[in-house]
Protein backbone atom coordinates (compact mmCIF):
# COMPACT_ATOMS: atom_id res chain seq x y z
CA UNK A 1 0.00 0.00 0.00
CA UNK A 2 1.22 3.44 -1.07
CA UNK A 3 -0.33 5.20 1.99
CA UNK A 4 -1.59 7.92 -0.26
CA UNK A 5 -5.44 7.98 -0.17
CA UNK A 6 -8.28 8.88 -3.33
CA UNK A 7 -11.85 8.93 -1.97
CA UNK A 8 -11.20 7.25 1.16
CA UNK A 9 -9.20 4.24 -0.30
CA UNK A 10 -5.66 3.82 -0.05
CA UNK A 11 -4.09 3.61 -3.06
CA UNK A 12 -2.08 1.02 -4.55
CA UNK A 13 1.76 0.89 -4.69
CA UNK A 14 2.71 -0.77 -7.79
CA UNK A 15 6.28 -0.77 -6.65
CA UNK A 16 6.34 -3.03 -3.84
CA UNK A 17 6.44 -6.57 -6.51
CA UNK A 18 2.86 -7.31 -3.91
CA UNK A 19 0.75 -8.54 -7.30
CA UNK A 20 -1.57 -5.52 -8.21
CA UNK A 21 -4.88 -7.91 -7.06
CA UNK A 22 -3.47 -8.39 -4.01
CA UNK A 23 -2.57 -4.85 -3.36
CA UNK A 24 -6.31 -4.17 -4.59
CA UNK A 25 -7.52 -6.64 -1.77
CA UNK A 26 -5.97 -5.12 0.83
CA UNK A 27 -6.88 -1.71 -0.02
CA UNK A 28 -10.88 -3.12 -0.05
CA UNK A 29 -10.30 -4.58 3.42
CA UNK A 30 -8.78 -1.66 4.82
CA UNK A 31 -11.42 0.11 3.65
CA UNK A 32 -14.15 -2.31 5.06
CA UNK A 33 -12.64 -1.73 8.42
CA UNK A 34 -12.66 1.36 8.39
CA UNK A 35 -16.18 2.04 7.29
CA UNK A 36 -15.59 3.67 4.27
CA UNK A 37 -17.59 0.87 3.05
CA UNK A 38 -20.20 0.01 5.19
CA UNK A 39 -23.16 -3.22 4.83
CA UNK A 40 -25.59 -2.53 1.68
CA UNK A 41 -23.08 -0.45 0.31
CA UNK A 42 -22.92 -1.09 -3.70
CA UNK A 43 -19.49 -2.25 -5.01
CA UNK A 44 -18.67 -2.08 -8.67
CA UNK A 45 -15.87 -2.90 -10.63
CA UNK A 46 -15.47 -0.06 -12.87
CA UNK A 47 -16.06 2.55 -9.81
CA UNK A 48 -13.50 0.75 -7.53
CA UNK A 49 -11.09 0.80 -10.54
CA UNK A 50 -11.30 4.27 -11.25
CA UNK A 51 -10.80 5.31 -6.96
CA UNK A 52 -7.93 2.97 -6.83
CA UNK A 53 -6.43 4.19 -10.16
CA UNK A 54 -6.14 0.51 -11.68
CA UNK A 55 -7.66 -1.42 -14.33
CA UNK A 56 -10.57 -3.78 -13.94
CA UNK A 57 -8.69 -7.02 -13.79
CA UNK A 58 -7.25 -7.10 -10.52
CA UNK A 59 -10.50 -5.10 -9.18
CA UNK A 60 -12.68 -8.67 -10.13
CA UNK A 61 -10.08 -10.77 -8.84
CA UNK A 62 -10.21 -8.86 -5.04
CA UNK A 63 -13.87 -8.26 -5.24
CA UNK A 64 -14.06 -12.54 -6.09
CA UNK A 65 -11.74 -13.12 -2.86
CA UNK A 66 -14.33 -10.48 -1.36
CA UNK A 67 -17.08 -12.70 -1.91
CA UNK A 68 -15.58 -16.35 -0.83
CA UNK A 69 -14.77 -14.68 2.32
CA UNK A 70 -18.15 -13.67 2.53
CA UNK A 71 -18.00 -10.12 2.97
CA UNK A 72 -19.62 -9.22 -0.32
CA UNK A 73 -22.69 -11.09 -2.47
CA UNK A 74 -24.51 -10.64 -5.54
CA UNK A 75 -26.79 -7.41 -5.80
CA UNK A 76 -29.26 -8.78 -8.42
CA UNK A 77 -27.06 -8.27 -11.53
CA UNK A 78 -25.73 -4.55 -10.61
CA UNK A 79 -22.35 -5.21 -9.09
CA UNK A 80 -21.76 -6.51 -5.48
CA UNK A 81 -23.00 -5.28 -2.21
CA UNK A 82 -21.31 -5.42 1.24
CA UNK A 83 -23.03 -8.24 3.74
CA UNK A 84 -24.89 -7.63 6.59
CA UNK A 85 -24.86 -9.96 9.71
CA UNK A 86 -27.73 -11.49 10.89
CA UNK A 87 -28.48 -12.42 14.14
CA UNK A 88 -26.85 -15.28 14.54
CA UNK A 89 -23.85 -14.49 13.05
CA UNK A 90 -23.27 -11.12 15.51
CA UNK A 91 -24.01 -13.48 18.70
CA UNK A 92 -20.87 -16.13 17.17
CA UNK A 93 -18.83 -12.97 16.69
CA UNK A 94 -19.02 -11.48 19.83
CA UNK A 95 -18.51 -15.01 21.44
CA UNK A 96 -15.15 -15.31 19.76
CA UNK A 97 -14.29 -11.75 20.31
CA UNK A 98 -15.02 -12.22 24.11
CA UNK A 99 -12.63 -14.85 23.97
CA UNK A 100 -9.79 -13.52 22.06
CA UNK A 101 -10.28 -10.09 23.22
CA UNK A 102 -9.89 -11.58 27.07
CA UNK A 103 -6.64 -13.29 26.06
CA UNK A 104 -5.28 -10.75 24.76
CA UNK A 105 -5.49 -8.74 27.85
CA UNK A 106 -4.32 -11.45 30.03
CA UNK A 107 -1.19 -11.12 27.55
CA UNK A 108 -0.58 -8.01 27.31
CA UNK A 109 -0.97 -7.96 31.21
CA UNK A 110 2.25 -9.76 31.52
CA UNK A 111 4.00 -9.13 28.44
CA UNK A 112 3.04 -4.88 27.45
CA UNK A 113 6.24 -2.72 28.02
CA UNK A 114 5.94 0.66 29.86
CA UNK A 115 5.71 2.31 26.87
CA UNK A 116 3.08 0.83 25.52
CA UNK A 117 1.04 0.93 28.86
CA UNK A 118 1.33 4.81 28.25
CA UNK A 119 0.14 4.88 25.19
CA UNK A 120 -3.19 2.80 26.09
CA UNK A 121 -3.54 5.89 28.67
CA UNK A 122 -2.97 8.35 25.89
CA UNK A 123 -5.50 6.78 23.88
CA UNK A 124 -7.89 6.63 26.68
CA UNK A 125 -7.78 10.41 27.04
CA UNK A 126 -8.40 10.95 23.37
CA UNK A 127 -11.06 8.87 23.31
CA UNK A 128 -12.59 10.59 26.29
CA UNK A 129 -11.71 13.99 24.66
CA UNK A 130 -14.05 12.61 21.72
CA UNK A 131 -17.17 11.20 23.74
CA UNK A 132 -19.43 13.76 21.67
CA UNK A 133 -18.00 12.08 17.88
CA UNK A 134 -18.86 8.62 17.30
CA UNK A 135 -16.94 7.53 14.08
CA UNK A 136 -13.38 9.11 15.96
CA UNK A 137 -14.35 7.07 19.03
CA UNK A 138 -14.95 4.29 16.97
CA UNK A 139 -11.49 5.15 15.00
CA UNK A 140 -9.59 4.93 18.87
CA UNK A 141 -11.27 2.34 20.28
CA UNK A 142 -10.12 0.12 17.39
CA UNK A 143 -6.30 1.78 17.62
CA UNK A 144 -6.60 1.30 21.48
CA UNK A 145 -7.67 -2.91 21.00
CA UNK A 146 -5.07 -3.10 18.23
CA UNK A 147 -2.00 -2.06 20.73
CA UNK A 148 -3.31 -4.46 23.62
CA UNK A 149 -3.34 -7.32 20.77
CA UNK A 150 0.50 -5.81 19.82
CA UNK A 151 1.32 -6.02 23.93
CA UNK A 152 0.12 -9.59 23.99
CA UNK A 153 2.94 -10.44 21.85
CA UNK A 154 1.12 -13.60 20.42
CA UNK A 155 1.42 -13.77 16.59
CA UNK A 156 -1.49 -16.49 16.29
CA UNK A 157 -3.60 -14.87 18.72
CA UNK A 158 -2.74 -11.47 16.36
CA UNK A 159 -3.70 -13.29 13.56
CA UNK A 160 -6.86 -14.92 14.63
CA UNK A 161 -8.24 -11.38 15.76
CA UNK A 162 -6.71 -9.89 12.44
CA UNK A 163 -9.24 -12.50 10.63
CA UNK A 164 -12.15 -11.34 12.85
CA UNK A 165 -11.77 -7.90 12.09
CA UNK A 166 -13.47 -9.13 8.51
CA UNK A 167 -16.43 -10.13 10.32
CA UNK A 168 -16.50 -6.71 12.40
CA UNK A 169 -16.23 -4.42 9.67
CA UNK A 170 -20.13 -6.10 8.77
CA UNK A 171 -21.64 -4.88 11.89
CA UNK A 172 -22.37 -1.64 10.41
CA UNK A 173 -22.73 1.42 12.64
CA UNK A 174 -20.65 1.67 15.67
CA UNK A 175 -22.13 1.18 19.09
CA UNK A 176 -21.01 4.46 20.54
CA UNK A 177 -23.99 5.78 18.51
CA UNK A 178 -25.95 4.38 21.64
CA UNK A 179 -27.10 6.41 24.28
CA UNK A 180 -24.78 6.13 27.37
CA UNK A 181 -22.66 4.15 25.09
CA UNK A 182 -19.31 6.33 25.21
CA UNK A 183 -18.97 6.92 28.94
CA UNK A 184 -19.17 3.65 30.19
CA UNK A 185 -17.31 2.23 27.48
CA UNK A 186 -14.69 5.05 29.00
CA UNK A 187 -14.60 3.53 32.38
CA UNK A 188 -14.38 -0.05 31.00
CA UNK A 189 -11.36 1.54 29.21
CA UNK A 190 -9.51 3.09 31.87
CA UNK A 191 -10.05 -0.20 34.48
CA UNK A 192 -8.87 -2.61 31.84
CA UNK A 193 -5.70 -0.36 31.55
CA UNK A 194 -5.15 -0.26 34.98
CA UNK A 195 -5.59 -3.94 35.45
CA UNK A 196 -3.02 -4.25 32.56
CA UNK A 197 -0.27 -1.92 33.91
CA UNK A 198 -0.84 -3.61 37.44
CA UNK A 199 -0.12 -6.93 36.22
CA UNK A 200 -3.33 -8.72 37.18
CA UNK A 201 -3.84 -10.92 34.22
CA UNK A 202 -6.92 -12.75 35.69
CA UNK A 203 -8.58 -8.99 35.93
CA UNK A 204 -7.41 -7.66 32.58
CA UNK A 205 -9.00 -10.88 31.33
CA UNK A 206 -12.36 -10.60 33.09
CA UNK A 207 -13.00 -6.71 32.68
CA UNK A 208 -11.33 -7.08 28.74
CA UNK A 209 -14.59 -10.28 28.66
CA UNK A 210 -16.99 -7.74 30.40
CA UNK A 211 -16.24 -5.08 27.79
CA UNK A 212 -17.07 -7.22 24.86
CA UNK A 213 -19.98 -8.10 26.93
CA UNK A 214 -21.34 -4.89 27.34
CA UNK A 215 -20.13 -4.05 23.35
CA UNK A 216 -22.32 -6.90 22.61
CA UNK A 217 -25.49 -5.54 24.62
CA UNK A 218 -25.46 -1.76 22.73
CA UNK A 219 -25.19 -3.96 19.39
CA UNK A 220 -28.21 -6.08 20.01
CA UNK A 221 -30.04 -1.98 21.27
CA UNK A 222 -28.57 -1.03 17.67
CA UNK A 223 -30.18 -3.87 15.84
CA UNK A 224 -33.52 -3.41 17.93
CA UNK A 225 -33.24 -0.06 16.90
CA UNK A 226 -33.97 1.27 20.62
Amino acid sequence: MSGQVQNGLELVDRDTGIPLSESVFRSLCHALRAGIYRPGDRLREEEVAQRLKVSRTPVREALGRLMAKGLVEPAGGRGLIVRSLDMAEVLELYAMREILEGAAARLAAQHASPPEIDALRDLEQSFEAHLDDATEMARLNRVLHDTIVRAARNRYLDIALQELQDGISLLGPTTFSVGGRPSTAAEEHRALIEAIAARDADRAERLARSHIQEALRSRLRLMQGR
